[in-house]
């Protein structure tokens, strides 16, 4: 699954400079971040509804602060802005994915791979 979805979004990037749409699972209104937005990442700290926290450094580095009702804990990591506007993190356990962050109206939503949406709580 994972391979046929990376030769996917690789003949897409390929053949636009910019991955195809049905890469991801968008809903109407769903727009993604411009790179401006995203290279705004570094230095933050996004909040999520169930009280997780995404904190991007401006070196690369990335860590993901688990909600005490998710057991608490902070896993960390490197992450990158792929050419198609995802944010990839590659976690020091091996594990990697990637994200889309969206807005749809004054709504900011991380879109993970499997299409699972995470609103990010205002600032």
């Amino acid at each position: 699954m994972f391979v046929s979805r990376l030769a996917a979004l690789l003949s897409c990037v390929a053949l636009s400079g910019i991955a195809c749409a049905e890469t991801w699972r968008l809903k109407e209104g769903d727009v993604p971040l411009p790179p401006a937005e995203l290279q705004a990442l570094a230095g933050r700290t996004l909040t999520f509804y169930d009280g997780g926290r995404s904190t991007y450094s401006a070196g690369g580095s990335y860590s993901y602060t688990f909600s005490a009702a998710n057991g608490g804990g902070t896993a960390f990591g490197l992450y990158s802005i792929a050419e198609d506007g995802s944010v990839c993190t590659t976690f020091r356990n091996g594990f990697s994915r990637c994200d889309l962050y969206v807005r749809n109206g004054q709504r900011l939503i991380l879109i993970d791979e499997k299409g699972d949406r995470y609103p990010v709580r205002p600032d």
